[in-house]
């Protein structure tokens, strides 16, 4: 049901500390519903902070946070969550069909089993992202780039409307990484909401149609060719971003 509310997530004068020090300061955003938006900044900015903020995982010292106009707890269902590769325990006993159908607990509850209905859409996700055919392989006998189809695809069998993916194209080949872009272009199509962390400045304006530059503060947020721009990457960035634009327009 389309809400009344014009924002898939509205972030209002945010602001965490680890030990009294600010990682997020101050932050406001607004997202919009149907865009695929990239969260970039450089190292230590707090961008999985603001991830992890938003999906009620950390706690605020200040500030407000809203899923489609209401606290996180009451749309957790609307959102599906892709976490960095390098933060889950992969040596886990499990196979990739097991793992997919794992998005489907929160529709269920913990105590329904999953069932052929829940089987049959994680096999269809797992026809999306190209991994059918792994379907009884071991999560630990999986490519970095395989391991990260399979998480896309535990996201995608939630049937949410709001995706939030950190670094989804971390660790990944250039084929998996075409794939995985592919998909998300696909869910905006869908109407859906995908909000990216991305470290990579040259792919921005290609793969997404909004942006947030974040260091610790806000520096700019909104469409892509308004926002993007070099005055707002050396706000940033500092001085370090000289190369985007001579990389750009390297034949």
């Amino acid at each position: 049901m389309k809400q009344d509310n014009p924002y898939a997530i509205q972030v209002t004068d945010l602001t965490v500390a680890y030990k009294e020090k600010p990682v997020l300061w101050d932050v406001d955003l607004e997202v919009p519903e149907g865009i695929l938006m990239a969260i970039v900044g450089p190292n230590g900015a707090g961008k999985t902070t603001l991830i992890k903020a938003i999906l009620g995982l950390i706690p605020l010292a200040a500030g407000q946070v809203l899923i489609q106009g209401a606290p996180y707890k009451e749309r957790r269902q609307m959102v599906g969550y892709v976490p960095q590769r390098g933060s889950v325990d992969w040596d886990f006993p499990t196979t990739v069909i097991d793992v997919v159908m794992m998005g489907r607990y929160g529709a269920l509850g913990w105590v329904k089993r999953p069932g052929k209905n829940e089987r049959k859409a994680a096999y269809a996700a797992l026809e999306k992202v190209g991994m059918s055919a792994f379907a009884e392989r071991q999560i630990s006998q999986l490519s970095g780039g395989q391991q990260q189809r399979v998480f896309l695809a535990r996201a995608l069998v939630q049937d949410s409307s709001i995706y939030i993916m950190d670094e989804p194209f971390q660790g990944v080949d250039a084929v998996t990484e075409r794939a995985i872009i592919a998909l998300l272009q696909e869910l905006r199509t869908a109407g859906k909401t995908v909000v990216a962390v991305h470290h990579d400045l040259q792919t921005v304006p290609e793969y997404f149609d909004w942006v947030m530059l974040l260091n610790v503060r806000r520096v700019a947020s909104g469409p892509v060719p308004e926002v993007f721009t070099d005055e707002n990457l050396r706000l940033a960035y500092g001085g370090r971003v000289a190369f985007l634009r001579e990389r750009e327009a390297t034949p």
